[in-house]
């Protein structure tokens, strides 16, 4: 009897214990997990479903912070507003003040490919008449059309001149279709390190202005699109992104002819985007940038690859603080709340904004303010000539 008593009694504890951890939606612990399993989700079948459908709401509870600002003003190094000649700037600045970006860099300031002065004109025009115009930086651009013209380089090179001392914008961005797509009369592709682009290299480095460049793509583009391939829900979504071996220079070739001319104009200065696409082995970026002191790095369109590695991905933050800024690339103010919580905050497995680029989960790495206020606003302000400071810490 005694026995059947404290067994009876064991069964009771244990399952009052249990059930403190079960989730319950009714009770008032476990309201997050209702709240997450209250939004809508794609359909799926009980027993079959594909990897895209297959979007389960965590049950982990665990401290939340949710930052909408950043915790410092902040510059964004990596924007593209492609409407900027007739924009409304005062709305732009708006959204902007909300997040507390302070400045916005625009890279796309000749638009994609855009030959003429027009396209540039009207945008130079209508920051400057903006009574918001401190908060705008525009970038220039070079068309590769007609490389094979005697005079393309030194037409291209006094364009660039032009650009900054007439219209004044602030930098060279180069878009990734170099040494990928763009091509000569004779359908060749024009490699990163083509001799023809030394001299914009050069001149760059003469009117102290910085080239922002993006080569290559992820190089998981490159791999086979089967089941061991991290990025297959993207090149499932977006086919054209997959990077045929036949069709294409391998992405060791590209990234070498990239870091090649980091290495031959050292009196540039480069800033890297997207982490150079070595987020995933930020080792190797640490060897580049050890090598090359004129080069930067930004952290635009490749936030999950820090975010799934937050304790040595803090500790190369820290490492390399005063080489790498902040950047977004695509405008959506929304999403710039993932960006905060990653870099300022502790949390743990949370998701990133679009699945696609990261199947996995986010952990915040905590940067200390010293970190934080050089990667938000102090290296940029080193870098990109003409930025304001006093929208910005003395400190």
């Amino acid at each position: 009897m005694k026995n059947l008593i404290i067994l009876i009694l064991t069964t009771f504890l244990f399952a009052q214990c249990n059930g403190q951890n079960k989730y319950d939606p009714d009770t008032n612990n476990n309201q997050k997990f209702k709240k997450r399993y209250a939004k809508k989700r794609p359909k799926g079948s009980p027993t079959q479903m594909g990897f895209q459908e297959y979007n389960p709401a965590s049950t982990l509870i665990v401290p939340e912070h949710t930052p909408t600002q950043a915790k410092y003003p902040f510059i964004d190094v990596h924007n593209h507003q492609w409407r900027m000649g007739n924009q409304d700037l005062s709305d732009l600045a708006a959204k902007m003040t909300a997040l507390n970006m302070k400045v916005m860099v625009n890279l796309s300031g000749r638009g994609w490919n855009r030959n003429g002065d027009s396209f540039l004109a009207k945008v130079m025009n209508n920051v400057k008449t903006s009574k918001h115009k401190n908060r705008f930086i525009v970038f220039t651009n070079i068309s590769f059309k007609g490389i094979d013209d005697p005079d393309w380089t030194n037409t291209t090179v006094a364009q660039l001149e032009r650009d900054v001392k007439k219209y004044g914008v602030n930098g060279l961005k180069i878009y990734k279709n170099l040494g990928l797509t763009a091509k000569d009369s004779q359908g060749k592709r024009i490699a990163v390190n083509d001799p023809r682009l030394d001299a914009v290299w050069a001149k760059c480095g003469e009117l102290g202005i910085p080239v922002l460049i993006h080569t290559g793509e992820p190089f998981q583009f490159w791999l086979p699109r089967d089941s061991r391939n991290e990025r297959w829900l993207e090149l499932k979504q977006k086919p054209g992104r997959y990077r045929n071996p036949k069709k294409f220079p391998s992405w060791e070739v590209v990234i070498q002819e990239q870091h090649y001319i980091f290495k031959k104009h050292k009196n540039t200065k480069f800033i890297n985007a997207h982490l150079g696409w070595m987020g995933n082995d930020l080792n190797r970026l640490g060897k580049l940038l050890d090598e090359c002191p004129n080069v930067y790095t930004e952290i635009g369109a490749v936030l999950a690859e820090l975010g799934r590695q937050p304790r040595f991905a803090r500790k190369w933050l820290t490492k390399y603080q005063d080489r790498v800024m902040f950047g977004k690339d695509t405008w959506k103010p929304k999403e710039y709340a993932v960006y905060f919580r990653v870099l300022e905050t502790e949390d743990e497995y949370f998701d990133y904004y679009r699945k696609r680029h990261a199947h996995w989960k986010m952990y915040g790495l905590n940067l200390s303010d010293q970190v934080l206020k050089k990667l938000y606003y102090k290296n940029a302000l080193k870098v990109i000539p003409n930025i304001d400071k006093s929208l910005f810490p003395k400190d």
